[in-house]
């Protein structure tokens, strides 16, 4: 399933719930692709430390790991940034995986 995110400047990215396919097969390039160089970078020292550690042979578990989980770092990474979902259907399906809460998605509750 996609998210159809938008910020308060009218922008909007549609971005993928769930297992990430192309950090599977391709690791930290999709997230430097996306401009999100915090998460390219961090994927990269983990993927090189523990490649370093196993001769090369483990350097693939990294990738693994990351593409369960970063979907929704991405998504995650977006809601700081000032993007909402779009839709009542987007809405109910991030809360529904855990990624917002059900009891505030507008930032104006935040803090109170």
């Amino acid at each position: 399933m996609r998210a159809r995110l938008a910020n308060d400047a009218g922008v909007t990215k549609e971005v993928k719930i769930g297992f990430s396919w192309t950090t599977f097969f391709f690791g930290f390039f999709p997230a430097l692709f996306r401009g999100d160089l915090k998460w390219a970078v961090i994927m990269f020292i983990i993927a090189s430390v523990v490649g370093f550690f196993t001769f090369g042979f483990g350097a693939w578990i990294p990738g693994i790991i990351f593409s369960f989980v970063y979907n929704k770092i991405n998504i995650k990474d977006l809601l700081e940034k000032g993007y909402r979902p779009v839709d009542e259907q987007t809405k109910l399906e991030l809360q529904s995986r855990g990624i917002i809460s059900s009891v505030s998605t507008t930032g104006s509750n935040m803090g109170a």
